[in-house]
């Protein structure tokens, strides 16, 4: 067992599990004086990974009233996912290496991860008690709130803009590839994806074959390591999202944390994040707020030019990506979402020529 704060935890096979002396070592390096008394399971919601909110109650000392944990999946199709594509450790490991991320985001108590058994257990603040409201596709941002989160990205783009190669407590970040973990499943799955959403795809993406869109997202993937690199979230599509009720915009998620460039993040939250009549009309400004709000030195920020071409080219991200998820037969998301996600990402690859973007970039 592996773990920043809490090496003498082993993870429970069961939510039940948990016990009042497991969770008062699991937040004592906030909270040392506190002893649990009671755990309660208030909620348990498995999908992608398996997810539980506690309600804490103590004998002495104080601390959260409920928390929220997260273990990777039981289901083998997901946890094989997770192993082929490299994300299975990312986010424990980001946690324990505690680099600062200037950007809004979930606070973690403690992280263990078990590498034989493919396994690894997080416990982190709840949300709720902050007043934070999730956000998924059928419920979009404003174009002030996708500002907002375009504003942290930056944030956390500028500060570690061609310093995660050398950091050394981010020497495990891998840089976003076209491996063969990922591209495996996708000449089926973009396949079935298309035969479930067609009725909402133009023509810009049913004319081209599956061979033909995953070579496009495979050209858009390779191109991530060049030019500058930066520490990506990697997956800030709207469904990790959150608002606080002071309107700024955080991210859940960071299990595909890479290095990379930019424009994998910033693409793939303002495609998702707004609806189509908003994004078409705030994109533009959108990227130049990203850019002004990136706090490194004008020699190094991309170009108004630079910046909306990369922006074009990354829709090939988004765009087979959703469709494979939408083929998936665990379904992690809900297809009404699947459905959404594709036709916005879809609209956009028509809209802004994905394809020409991506030729210029090879010029």
């Amino acid at each position: 067992m592996v773990s920043g704060n809490a090496a003498v935890l082993s993870i429970p096979a069961q939510w039940a599990d948990i016990t009042p002396a497991w969770m008062t070592t699991a937040i004592s390096r906030r909270h040392p004086d506190a002893q649990v008394a009671e755990v309660r399971l208030l909620l348990n919601d498995d999908g992608t990974n398996r997810r539980a909110r506690f309600g804490l109650t103590y004998s002495s000392g104080s601390g959260p009233a409920t928390v929220f944990a997260k273990a990777e999946s039981d289901t083998p199709q997901i946890r094989e996912a997770h192993v082929r594509n490299g994300n299975m450790f990312n986010e424990p490991l980001l946690l324990n290496s505690e680099v600062s991320l200037p950007i809004e985001h979930p606070f973690a108590y403690m992280a263990v991860i078990d590498e034989p058994g493919l396994n690894y257990l997080i416990v982190m603040e709840d949300l709720v008690a902050r007043g934070a409201d999730p956000r998924n596709v059928m419920r979009p941002l404003s174009v002030d709130q996708v500002a907002s989160g375009v504003r942290g990205l930056a944030r956390l783009h500028g500060h570690y803009w061609n310093r995660v190669a050398n950091h050394p407590a981010l020497e495990w970040v891998q840089p976003f590839l076209p491996t063969q973990g990922w591209q495996a499943p996708m000449k089926d799955g973009i396949r079935a994806g298309i035969e479930r959403t067609k009725r909402v795809l133009p023509g810009a993406v049913t004319k081209l074959s599956g061979e033909e869109l995953q070579s496009l997202w495979s050209r858009y993937i390779g191109s991530l390591t060049k030019g500058p690199q930066t520490l990506l979230h990697g997956d800030p599509h709207v469904g990790n999202s959150y608002i606080l009720p002071d309107g700024e915009v955080g991210f859940l998620d960071w299990q595909v944390v890479r290095s990379g460039n930019w424009s994998l993040d910033v693409g793939y939250f303002i495609q998702s994040a707004l609806t189509e009549e908003d994004r078409q009309r705030s994109e533009v400004d959108l990227l130049e707020e990203y850019r002004i709000s990136l706090g490194i030195m004008s020699g190094q920020c991309p170009s108004s030019e630079e910046a909306w071409l990369r922006y074009r080219a990354s829709v090939a991200h988004g765009l087979i990506i959703w469709l494979v998820t939408a083929a998936s037969t665990k379904q992690v998301h809900s297809p009404e979402i699947c459905l959404e996600m594709v036709q916005r990402y879809a609209a956009a690859f028509a809209e802004l020529d994905t394809p020409a973007a991506l030729d210029l970039m090879r010029a």
